[in-house]
């Protein structure tokens, strides 16, 4: 039985599955099996996993799409490691991925699991510098230090400065806490690991970068953001802190992600609910010009409060995200 159980979940995206695999086949250690599970992909994923010769891989099909979490499931279900890592099919291992996170654990047994620095790539496999060093300050990975994080709900939930894909976990301690739940679609990453905070789990922090997260085109969409916020707002209500000033912190991000889901409900024409959770979000964060601007629009004609936001949207500057995401090849 292979020491390491590494998961690839896949949709459709069989243009950057080869990337993902190669990185986790070219990996310094070898004691590992590769589970690559795929949500029913209309595209050649099929052939592109028959075209790997590795006893190693295994490989979990779906017919019908069962959606991203429960797909994530079905890895970690046959996995039969005692190191447990997922990481989505258009990101990468770096070579010595797997030997420095599995020395970590190895080596210190109170330790449930260990998370790495990451680079940022575009969309043709190309590391990008400049993203990668705005992205650890914004995230604050270039404020940790090596070692075990002694803050890790603050961490998790307040700075997310944590990422699964760039971490190697004992398969226990994410049984413990059953996995990801797929009420958290679009969101569960951020939700398992505050989940193993809150039951007082122990994380390490790498900051070599060992790990590729690419950004691309692809991945932002008006309706991926309503699915995202409405998971994340499920996800922020079920928990509560200890520390009462984390917990104020987690009252707020409540409001701010009721703000945010109110007004992309009023721009797809969900207008009752959009209002509802503005007026709900004014009662931590008051009357803002941003739900007061909300409010407002929700009474005009749907073809204008989309034209006004996307108004803002073009006058808001580009951030490193979008940069590398909208770049030309």
């Amino acid at each position: 039985m292979a020491k390491v159980s590494v998961c690839i979940p896949t949709y459709n995206r069989s243009h950057y599955l080869t990337y993902a695999v190669n990185s986790v086949l070219n990996q310094t250690y070898s004691d590992f099996e590769l589970i690559i599970c795929d949500d029913g992909s209309p595209d050649n994923t099929p052939e592109v996993v028959a075209g790997f010769q590795d006893s190693r891989i295994r490989y979990i099909r779906h017919e019908k799409n069962i959606g991203r979490s429960r797909n994530m499931r079905s890895g970690f279900e046959a996995s039969q490691g005692n190191y447990f890592i997922k990481f989505d099919d258009d990101d990468a291992l770096t070579p010595e991925f797997l030997e420095q996170t599995v020395n970590v654990l190895e080596n210190k047994p109170e330790v449930d699991f260990v998370c790495t620095n990451h680079w940022i790539i575009d969309k043709n496999s190309k590391k990008v510098e400049s993203a990668t060093r705005e992205n650890a300050i914004r995230w604050g990975k270039d404020k940790l230090k090596e070692g075990i994080i002694n803050d890790l709900d603050w961490q998790t939930f307040y700075y997310q400065s944590l990422q699964v894909g760039s971490t190697l976990f004992r398969y226990s301690c994410l049984k413990e806490v059953d996995y990801m739940d797929p009420k958290a679609d679009g969101c569960e990453d951020f939700d398992l690991l505050v989940r193993l905070a809150l039951i007082e789990k122990v994380g390490y922090f790498l900051p070599e970068y060992l790990m590729e997260y690419r950004f691309h085109g692809g991945q932002t969409s008006l309706g991926q953001n309503l699915h995202f916020l409405e998971a994340k707002l499920y996800c922020i209500e079920n928990y509560q802190f200890s520390d009462q000033d984390l917990e104020e912190k987690r009252k707020t991000k409540l409001a701010q992600t009721q703000q945010d889901l109110g007004l992309r409900l009023i721009e797809k024409d969900q207008t009752k609910e959009g209002r509802k959770l503005l007026n709900s979000s004014k009662k931590i964060l008051g009357g803002s010009k941003r739900t007061n601007l909300g409010l407002l629009m929700s009474y005009l004609p749907l073809n204008l409060r989309q034209l006004i936001l996307d108004q803002f949207r073009q006058w808001k500057p580009k951030d490193y995200t979008e940069k590398v995401r909208t770049q030309k090849s």
